[in-house]
């Protein structure tokens, strides 16, 4: 493993400790509004720094970009952060919710981690490594038709700017496809393409932190990653689409006439 890698699944064991430490006894927590529908707690902000201590012990030059603390340091190596990525899960003892660490140099994702503490199920990826389950390799998977795919989803829960425009994509694919699924993690998600698990995955306005690690894990298994329109800023526009390369294709070709051109990325 990696030395960079190593320290990231370090710094994601950490916080997953933190986290189930405190699932035994959610009625003690404090929780704040960031804004409707979007909560943060003292577990959210104690993993983020125990990730950050860990990340700047080992590599006290790179940069920082956390979801709770925001961005730090100028550096060609930045570390993407979620500390605790479905807290409205976790709040609700929901047991699907992730740790989400991903590497960027010069702009181009390297490492990812994705920790899910509950499970106790370790995803990683190195570019042009293959991505890995608890250090056993995996893949997208084989299917090949829309109609018998399973998909994963995210419903727009604080800005619903789009939902009119999701409720479409949404109606087609739950008629095209096998079954859609909206477990609450993008992290996860996104990991459970990489292992197969669902075939394809698709959500408006994320934010780096949710889908950074997610997406090289998917990459790294054989699948593609793309915004809305097949082009790779999904990390800008928070758009994205993932999966198998014939299900990618075909979520794609499902989603492309409820696309305003709010949703289109900017040349």
């Amino acid at each position: 493993m990696h030395p960079m890698l190593n320290t990231a699944v370090k710094a994601a064991r950490r916080a997953g400790s933190i986290i189930n430490r405190a699932s035994q006894d959610l009625d003690r927590l404090t929780i704040r509004h960031k804004s409707a529908n979007d909560f943060v707690t003292e577990v959210d902000q104690a993993a983020e720094q125990a990730i950050i201590e860990i990340l700047l012990d080992a590599y006290p030059k790179h940069a920082i970009l956390a979801e709770e603390s925001g961005p730090r340091g100028d550096s060609e190596y930045q570390w993407i952060i979620d500390p605790l990525d479905g807290t409205t899960n976790f709040l609700h003892g929901f047991p699907q919710y992730a740790v989400s660490i991903a590497l960027l140099h010069k702009g181009v994702l390297t490492h990812a981690v994705v920790y899910d503490p509950a499970m106790n199920d370790l995803y990683t990826a190195t570019r042009g490594a293959g991505a890995f389950l608890n250090d056993r390799r995996i893949r997208v998977s084989k299917r090949a038709q829309l109609k018998e795919a399973l998909i994963g989803t995210g419903f727009p829960f604080r800005d619903f700017t789009h939902v009119d425009a999701y409720l479409g994509m949404f109606k087609d694919m739950i008629q095209k496809t096998s079954g859609v699924r909206r477990p609450g993690s993008a992290a996860l998600d996104l990991a459970y393409v990489a292992a197969g698990r669902l075939d394809g995955f698709w959500e408006i306005g994320l934010s780096p932190w949710d889908i950074a690690g997610g997406s090289l894990l998917v990459q790294e298994a054989g699948g593609l990653v793309a915004d809305f329109e097949g082009n790779e800023k999904f990390l800008d526009s928070g758009n994205i689409v993932a999966g198998n390369p014939k299900i990618f294709a075909q979520v794609l070709q499902t989603i492309a006439p409820h696309l305003t051109p709010a949703l289109k990325t900017p040349a």
